[in-house]
Parts: C-alpha cells; structure tokens; sequence
C-alpha cells in the first residue's frame, strides 16, 4: 500500500505576471497616495514622520535645497544593500522599485497645500491619506523601503523584535525633530504617526475583523449543532483532556462576524450555562472556512 503523495504548486511568484502586476500597482498606487498626504498636509504644516522618510523631511527643513525624494532614495541604498544579501531577494526587488518610484513621485509631484490651519487636524487628515497609501504598498509583496528592512536584519541576526527596532527608531527621529526643529510640532507628529499606524492596520486587514471562537462544553454536539444550523458557521472539534479531572473533553473551533457573536454566545450559554468560551481577534482568514456552509 503506497502512500498518495500531495502534489505542491509552483509558488514562484516570477511566473505569475497578473501578481507582478497587481503587486506593482500596489506600490505605485500607494506611493503616489502618500505623497499627496505627504506634500499637501504633512509638509505645509512642518510635520514629519519616523524612520527612512522623517530623517529625509527633517533634512528637507534645514536644508531646503536638498530634494525629499533624492535624500530618501539615497538613505535607502545602504538598506537595499543589506537587504538584498541577507533576506529575500525577490522582496527586496520589488522594494527597490518602490524606493524609485516613491523617490521620483516625491521630488517630481509638486502639489497645492490643503488650506489647514490647525496641525491637529493636519496631523489626523495626512495620518488617514498616508495610512491609506501605506497599507496599499504592505498589501504587495514588497515595500517602499524604509526602516523595516534593518528592523528584520536585526530580528534575524541578533533575535532583535522588529516592533522594538521600529520603535526605537522611530523614537530617536521624534527626539531628534523636538531638538533640532520644534517641540509642539514634534508632539503633533507623533499624533499623525500613532493615527497613521490605526489607519494602515484598517487597509491591511479589513474593517470587518473576524472572531475566533474555542467553546468547551459537556454538550458539544448540542454546541456543533447550534454553530452549523443556527448560526451558519463551520466547526471543528478537538479531542482535549482536563488538567485537573483527568475527564476527556470536545473543544470546539469556529470563525465568526462580530455581528453574529452575541447569537452565539446567547445560544452556547444557553444550552449549557457552564461552558468555556473564549474569544480572540483574528486579523485575516483565508481559505474555506471550517466545515464551509457559506462564505466569509
């Protein structure tokens, strides 16, 4: 009796033009969306951003005839360098693209200031068009360069967490934008950073978050009934064990709105009072779900 052996497709990404294409017009699409939040909003009102991109604007303050786009095109070199030998080669080509185009669309787009006078309402309307064009360019396969390429050398090589070289980062061009440029500013900067942060999680993961579901109950199959019927969600059972009686246990696995939550707590609750259930965020399902009835 042989074993049916699975066969595994050809995940290369070079052979698939469609994706080549939408993953440039991904980076396109988002590099020119941020440079419109960028020389509209963020500029006109002296603000600035962290990483690769705020050391350009700051330098563009204090040195106006130095260009945004160039002096960013020019810090990204040494990170493409890194980059290219030590993490994938085919990300770092796409950003390498996106550095060009994001460097030529910044120095080339030359656009009309948005009349705004508060730089709090400066800070919030560039974080929700630069977020925008962000999540649009961490939707492709690549990126428009920056930071993170040195954040995953370092998780890589020194086991650094990429969150942490982000934010130390980030927090040394806040820093340095208070000393050499305006504190105040530097504040509404950070506010525009923190909001852009909120807006590219929307772009990159949805609006409607999914919930993941794990119940534990003595009436399982009463439970699998309610998810598959009532609800019209997939499950999947587990084989588990209590910790302290020893007594074998179902847990069950579904993915659900958060619309429908409420129904489903109602309804587990409902059939068994005593029931474990706990509940997590998801931030993206893919695939058919478990035991599909109906799409996501």
């Amino acid at each position: 009796m042989t074993r049916q052996q699975t066969a595994i497709p050809d995940l290369a990404p070079e052979r698939d033009w469609k994706r080549v294409a939408l993953n440039l017009v991904l980076i396109c699409g988002g590099s020119l969306i941020y440079v419109f939040g960028m020389n509209a909003v963020l500029v006109p009102s002296r603000l600035f951003t962290g990483g690769v991109t705020g050391v350009a604007i700051l330098t563009n303050y204090h040195l106006p005839a130095v260009n945004i786009g160039l002096s960013y095109f020019i810090l990204n070199i040494p990170l493409a360098i890194l980059g290219w030998t030590t993490i994938s080669r085919r990300f770092i080509a796409y950003t390498i693209f996106g550095m060009a185009f994001f460097s030529i669309a910044a120095g080339v787009l030359k656009l009309p200031a948005l009349p705004l006078e508060d730089p709090l309402l400066s800070a919030l309307l560039a974080a929700v068009i630069c977020g925008v064009g962000n999540g649009l360019v961490l939707r492709s396969s690549g990126s428009a360069g920056g930071i993170d390429i040195l954040a995953i050398f370092l998780n890589k090589r020194f086991g650094l967490r990429i969150g942490t070289v982000m934010f130390a980062a980030n927090a040394l061009v806040i820093l340095a934008g208070a000393y050499l440029h305006d504190l105040a500013l530097s504040l509404y900067s950070m506010i525009f950073m923190f909001s852009t942060s909120q807006v590219i999680n929307v772009v990159v993961t949805g609006f409607n978050t999914r919930k993941q579901v794990m119940v534990v109950s003595r009436h399982h199959e009463a439970v699998r009934d309610l998810i598959l019927q009532r609800i019209g969600r997939g499950v999947t059972l587990f084989n588990a064990e209590g910790g302290y009686s020893g007594e074998p246990k179902r847990v069950l696995l579904t993915i659900t709105t958060i619309t429908e939550l409420p129904r489903l707590k109602e309804g587990v609750l409902a059939i068994d009072p005593d029931a474990l259930i706990v509940i997590n965020d998801t931030l993206e399902v893919i695939g058919n779900r478990l035991g599909v009835i109906k799409q996501y």
